[in-house]
């Protein structure tokens, strides 16, 4: 399970502004053997952290390049998942490497949606003549879309679905990014609303989409950063990237699966657009 808030800006008029302000987490077992944030492929181009989990090795749930490829990755929750499905992290790592624009990835993603598991899957292009960002869900409409300027939120359902936690998290990311910030404080409030445990319950939406689960798992997943035995979010990033296309990359990682230990890197670099 994962949440994502962002806002999209193609072209922002302000000297200050950013094309785009991205707030991530990432749940997870904690004891899943996962490598941080950092770069990879070829020429060191790709940065992202990487699952290496057995069979799941090189897949992600959230990167970015130096050509302007990023994206974003979560699972929709519900109880009965097929042992046999593909790895969703290969979808991240994928676009990544590929040739294909944001809009053309998802329309071959689409294609194959039954040999997945449920997610949603954000995928982006950073150019210097254009911006753009597109999404599609395997439990939603067979045809991905295009998205416009604005603030979104994506969390265990749909885009835009509107859990509780969804709608509590979007309202505290709107009222950060509105502000005139600098970007040291703008990526401290933003983390500071990535690791808010305030349960949002009851949230029928939420619960009529969790049939199978227990009443303290939903309820431990209300919360914009999870916290039950052994699961809950381990990692928080924030990416800036603003008019010049300058790239701010900061992951908040968890230790040793214990929550009371935490790693903070920070990665700065220019799109080659």
């Amino acid at each position: 399970m994962c949440i994502i808030f962002l806002k999209f800006d193609p072209r922002p008029a302000s000297k200050n502004a950013y094309r785009l302000i991205l707030a991530a987490n990432r749940d997870e077992v904690y004891s899943r053997p996962s490598k941080a944030a950092d770069f990879w492929g070829s020429s060191n181009e790709i940065l992202s952290g990487l699952d290496l989990e057995e069979g799941k090795e090189g897949g992600s749930w959230l990167g970015i390049s130096k050509r302007g490829k990023l994206a974003a990755l979560t699972n929709y929750l519900e109880a009965r998942q097929n042992p046999d499905a593909q790895g969703r992290g290969f979808l991240v790592s994928n676009y990544l490497t590929d040739n294909l624009d944001s809009f053309a990835y998802l329309r071959k993603v689409s294609s194959e949606a039954h040999l997945y598991n449920g997610f949603n899957l954000l995928t982006a292009d950073f150019r210097a003549n254009e911006d753009t960002l597109c999404y599609y869900g395997n439990k939603g409409s067979s045809e991905p879309i295009h998205l416009k300027a604005g603030i979104y939120g994506l969390s265990n359902s749909l885009l835009e679905t509107p859990w509780r936690k969804l709608l509590h998290g979007k309202q505290l990311f709107t009222s950060v990014v509105n502000k005139t910030l600098p970007p040291d404080g703008l990526v401290q409030e933003l983390l500071h609303i990535l690791n808010n445990e305030e349960l949002n319950t009851p949230d029928p939406t939420q619960e009529s989409q969790g049939v199978g689960f227990s009443k303290a798992m939903l309820q431990a997943l209300s919360a914009v950063c999870v916290r039950s035995p052994g699961y809950g979010t381990r990692t928080n990033t924030v990416i800036l990237i603003d008019r010049d296309g300058n790239v701010s990359f900061t992951e908040r990682t968890m230790l040793n699966c214990d929550i009371s230990q935490w790693s903070t890197n920070s990665f700065q670099f220019r799109l080659q657009e």
